[in-house]
């Protein structure tokens, strides 16, 4: 009882307490403002503020963690690199001194409102980094939440922000995409397509109609949206559906293949397939490349029986060519040409005489064999080359040109040469088709070593193939300085297959301590002799030592450039490359700067212009100088 009255007593007096305070602190605020009451309430006020208001920290100025926010007193910090969250203390900041946190410290009714505050936000900064902890949300998903629960006004900036973001993103990949243009789509249908092709393969697949009837469709389908398209924007606007399509159509394929041990045998053994077909394919079209290479056209056969019927049919006198007189003067310019095709030969006669300034001082000597001797005479007896001279005179007449002299000769005549070259039958028989080319048996192919013997009251003679075509005036080859060498030539080691050591057998002792089989070779096809030079030095003796040595092919196979690196070895003077300019007879990546500048251009190879498997963008250089219209062309079909 003594309690229950107690109560009524307490509850009076703190009505009286809490009256009192009013009275006297609305006294103050109604005291005049320069007073000293005045003054205490400010102090008193400013003292409250102080300790419920969160200062700046000292460690504002460390970069590690950021302050977000600060609120009732707690400074929230956002972490940087997996920093974990902490309660910083609060620095008065007035006095640099931590608050320690205890109600008791603070003035009536400060305490509990701290305590309120720093409760809410231990329950939020929990629930962050429970957030954080449980649904692993990125870093600036976490920073973006924290912000938004120390500054609840936050959470509309962040929205617009993300916003903008987005925007500004789309409009990045937008501009990207527009400035190149995307095949991912290209590509990707044509790996539907292969992967549609080996499922029709594939035994499981056939052993379901229905799908292989579906997958045919689709396969029909994509092949038409992809047409020749090489990039997105060429695909029609349905395709995506056609993708989704074709995808559906492979997944239930790969349902199928229960076996994929088999699939995986099933592609290997189409590999292997395809593999050695390819192989086959390159042997055969090298076999028919050389056959057709050696193999002489129905209107180049035509054309000598023509020119022959019509020579002898001429009186004696009409079968002479005028300016015989020139043929052994020396201060003429002289070339000498050995062939037994007269259309290859007419080019470079034409293209020589046409392109020179002075024609009147060229001569040209050419050497043929005895079945066409009448046809090339009478060609150049109805088309004599202007101001220029003619010779053209069989390999007969050369008496001293035997198997008893020429050791080349010899060993062309032998019947082991002839087995072991064109003897398909025979087990020694060669099995590179290049050497079973008549041209290799032809004697005319090694009279190129025998110049001083063909022409000797001339001292220097510059020799052409019959497979070049002559663009620019040679007069100035013969003003060119050998200073001591045989033979000037155009160098070619650009390309490793132009050294030595693809033509000669270094295996062998005699060649390996002899030559260099990286050293440089040359071309045969333009050529300026020194005669002169040729006699003193005794270069015919040198051939037919080495010719002596390789006959039993040990040295090197047929051909006259392997001969022809070794008797020149350090006797040729290397012509700048503009001279000549070879591979318009193998290779279609000749440059045509290359072409445009030089002198001569060389058809070395199997694809000759006057075939048909002559690289088109080359033949013109060689049929402008041909007339399609002559009458012994007409009558034979030779066409462009």
């Amino acid at each position: 009882m003594g309690k229950m009255k107690s109560e009524p007593l307490f509850l009076i007096f703190l009505a009286l307490v809490v009256l009192g305070s009013i009275v006297v602190y609305t006294d103050m605020l109604s005291a005049d403002p320069n007073s000293v009451a005045y003054e205490k309430l400010k102090e008193e006020l400013s003292g409250l503020s102080a300790a419920v208001k969160v200062g700046k920290l000292n460690a504002v100025s460390q970069e590690s963690p950021k302050v977000e926010k600060e609120q009732g007193g707690i400074a929230i910090v956002q972490p940087l690199d997996g920093d974990s969250f902490e309660e910083e203390p609060v620095i008065n900041s007035s006095e640099d001194t931590p608050v320690s946190g205890k109600s008791d410290d603070l003035p009536v009714g400060v305490g509990e409102h701290r305590s309120r505050v720093l409760s809410e936000a231990e329950e939020r900064k929990t629930t962050v980094i429970q957030q954080v902890t449980e649904d692993s949300i990125s870093g600036e998903e976490r920073d973006v939440e924290l912000k938004q629960i120390t500054d609840p006004t936050s959470k509309e900036q962040s929205a617009n922000s993300q916003d903008q973001a987005s925007t500004h993103s789309d409009f990045r990949e937008s501009t990207d995409a527009g400035s190149r243009k995307s095949d991912v789509k290209v590509h990707r249908l044509r790996d539907q397509l292969i992967r549609a092709k080996v499922f029709l393969n594939l035994g499981q697949s056939r052993s379901s109609p229905h799908y292989i009837r579906e997958l045919r469709v689709r396969i029909r389908e994509v092949q038409r949206a992809l047409g020749e398209a090489t990039v997105d924007s060429d695909l029609p606007r349905n395709i995506d559906e056609k993708m989704r399509s074709m995808e559906q159509t492979l997944g239930r394929g790969q349902q199928i293949q229960d076996n994929c041990a088999a699939v995986v045998k099933k592609l290997r053994a189409t590999l292997h397939s395809t593999e050695e077909q390819l192989r086959i394919n390159k042997k055969q079209a090298l076999f028919l490349t050389q056959l057709a290479a050696k193999t002489l056209p129905k209107g180049l056969h035509c054309l000598p029986l023509r020119l022959s019927n019509e020579y002898y049919s001429l009186n004696p006198t009409e079968q002479q060519f005028p300016h015989q007189e020139k043929l052994e003067d020396p201060n003429l310019y002289h070339y000498a040409i050995f062939s037994d095709n007269v259309l290859a030969t007419a080019v470079v006669v034409n293209s020589t005489v046409t392109n020179a300034k002075e024609p009147w001082k060229h001569v040209v000597h050419v050497v043929t064999d005895k079945l066409n001797y009448a046809a090339m005479r009478m060609w150049f007896l109805k088309n004599p080359p202007g101001a220029g001279t003619m010779e053209v005179r069989s390999i007969d007449e050369f008496t001293w040109l035997n198997a008893s002299y020429s050791p080349a000769l010899k060993q062309l005549q032998s019947q082991s040469m002839i087995d072991y070259y064109f003897k398909t039958h025979r087990a020694n028989a060669d099995p590179n088709l290049k050497y079973r080319n008549p041209k290799y048996l032809s004697i005319l192919n090694h009279l190129r070593f025998y110049l001083p013997e063909v022409f000797p009251k001339l001292n220097k003679v510059l020799f052409l193939d019959d497979d070049v075509v002559v663009q620019k005036d040679l007069g100035p080859l013969w003003k060119i300085k050998l200073d001591g060498k045989v033979n000037g030539a155009v160098e070619t080691c650009g390309e490793s297959f132009h050294r030595f050591d693809r033509y000669l057998n270094f295996s062998h002792p005699l060649i390996a301590k002899n030559f260099d089989p990286r050293a440089c070779g040359w071309a045969y096809g333009m050529n300026i002799f020194d005669l002169v030079e040729w006699k003193k030095q005794k270069v015919t003796e040198i051939y037919h030592h080495w010719q002596h040595l390789n006959s039993e092919r040990t040295l090197w196979k047929l051909g006259t450039l392997p001969p022809g690196l070794i008797t020149f070895w350090k006797r040729t003077l290397a012509l700048d490359r503009s001279w000549h300019v070879l591979g318009l007879g193998y290779n279609p990546g000749v440059s045509p700067k290359d072409i445009e500048r030089a002198a001569v251009v060389h058809y070395n190879g199997n694809l000759k212009p006057w075939l048909e498997i002559a690289i088109p963008k080359f033949r013109g250089l060689w049929s402008r100088f041909i007339d399609y219209d002559h009458p012994y062309l007409r009558d034979c079909n030779i066409t462009p």
